[in-house]
C-alpha cells in the first residue's frame, strides 16, 4: 500500500504526519521544538522541489508513506495523479492520498511563508512548530485514522487475494 501525506509544500503538516505515522513522534504527548527541528524534510523542501512525493519510510504494515506538496491546487493534483495511473492501469486502490492543511492554523502558515518563501528560518521555523504544537493531537487523530482505514484496504485486499487462490 501507499500512503501519501498531502500539504502545500511537504515542510511542515505532511511531515508531521507522516512520522506520526511511523513512530518517529509521539502519539501520546505534545513534542518538544528538537524532536521537530530534527525530522526529515522538515522545513527543509524547497519550491522547485513541490510536486515532487518523498518517502519517509516502511510502517508496521509494511505500507510505503510518502510526503508531497502540491501548492493550492491539490484537489487538481490528487485527481490528475489519480486518472493517470487509472489510465496507465495501475491499481488505486491501495493508494491513500491525505489532505493535512486542515490541522494547519494560521500561525503555521505564517511561519511557512517566513522560511520558506522568505528565508527567514529563526523566525518561521519556531512559528510552524509553535502553530503545530497547538493542533497536534488533531494530527494524531488524522494518522489513527488513516492507520485505520489502511488496515482495512490491506484486510480487503487480503481477503481478496486468498478467495482469488481458492478458486
Amino acid at each position: 500500500m501507499r500512503i501519501f501525506y498531502c500539504c502545500y509544500g511537504s515542510a511542515h503538516s505532511s511531515v508531521v504526519a507522516a512520522s506520526i505515522h511511523l513512530g518517529l513522534l509521539p502519539t501520546d504527548r505534545i513534542p518538544g521544538i528538537n524532536e521537530f527541528k530534527y525530522l526529515p524534510h522538515y522545513d527543509e523542501t524547497r519550491s522547485f522541489e513541490i510536486g515532487t512525493p518523498f518517502f519517509m519510510g516502511k510502517d508496521e504494515l509494511n505500507s510505503d508513506v510518502f510526503i508531497l506538496g502540491m501548492a493550492s491546487e491539490r484537489k487538481l493534483i490528487k485527481k490528475a495523479i489519480i486518472s493517470f495511473l487509472k489510465q496507465t492501469g495501475f491499481n488505486t486502490i491501495d493508494l491513500l492520498m491525505i489532505d493535512t492543511l486542515p490541522n494547519v492554523t494560521w500561525i503555521t502558515r505564517i511561519g511557512g511563508f517566513a522560511s520558506r518563501r522568505l528565508g527567514i528560518v529563526s523566525i518561521g521555523r519556531p512559528l510552524t512548530i509553535f502553530g503545530i504544537q497547538q493542533k497536534y493531537f488533531d494530527f494524531v487523530n488524522l494518522v489513527n485514522n488513516v492507520k485505520r482505514k489502511e488496515a482495512k484496504i490491506i484486510d480487503q485486499l487480503d481477503f481478496k487475494s486468498d478467495f482469488d487462490n481458492n478458486r
